[in-house]
């Protein structure tokens, strides 16, 4: 398969994702507050390459593949490359520089679910969410338990590495999974016709 259909299809999972989010907040009104980073900078984070290959192959599209390759190999600060900080010193607001391609653990974090040793499901969110929005929270938890849809991370994942086995079950630092992702692109294309624009 080629990176641009690889792209297509993980494109395709990425919307659909959005659309279930959706549903998903509307009906139990939990959010993220606005500018609150602080998953973003999480130093043990990990990702797979795959699910940064639509950020990987835009950056190509641009020419700007080799350049932001360069700079993930000498970033050496272990919070997620992308991640822009308002300030050294609070970490915890900013943004993400590339948040249409952000990756799928940024997508699923704070409204996705997990299974438990007893096999239920339970939220996986941050501190902030649980500590400031408790009552949402205890109620979401139990409304999922009762069959409220909510998107699974293992789903997402097992849908994620049916696009491409090898890229979508390697789980490295969110930093190296980013440059991988860069450099797949860029060998894919290093003897074929650069793609459609």
């Amino acid at each position: 398969m080629s990176i641009a259909s690889k792209v297509q299809e993980i494109e395709i999972l990425f919307d659909q994702l959005e659309k279930e989010l959706k549903t998903f907040t509307e009906t139990t009104h939990l959010f993220c507050n606005a500018g609150c980073g602080k998953c973003c900078t999480n130093p043990t984070m990990e990702a797979s390459p795959l699910e940064f290959l639509p950020w990987a192959f835009h950056l190509f599209k641009i020419g700007e593949a080799e350049h932001l390759l360069e700079k993930l190999v000498n970033h050496s600060n272990p919070i997620c490359y992308n991640y822009n900080p308002i300030s050294d010193s609070d970490l915890y607001n900013g943004k993400c520089n590339t948040y249409k391609y952000r990756g799928l653990v940024c997508r699923l974090f704070g409204y996705g679910a997990t299974r438990d040793k007893f096999a239920q499901l339970r939220l996986a969110t941050c501190s902030i969410i649980k500590e400031q929005q408790t009552e949402n929270y205890n109620k979401t938890n139990e409304a999922i338990n009762n069959g409220l849809s909510v998107p699974i991370f293992t789903d997402y994942y097992m849908n994620l590495s049916q696009i491409d086995f090898r890229l979508g079950n390697l789980y490295v630092h969110i930093n190296k999974a980013l440059q991988l992702a860069i450099e797949e692109v860029l060998q894919y294309y290093a003897y074929r016709d650069f793609p459609e624009v």
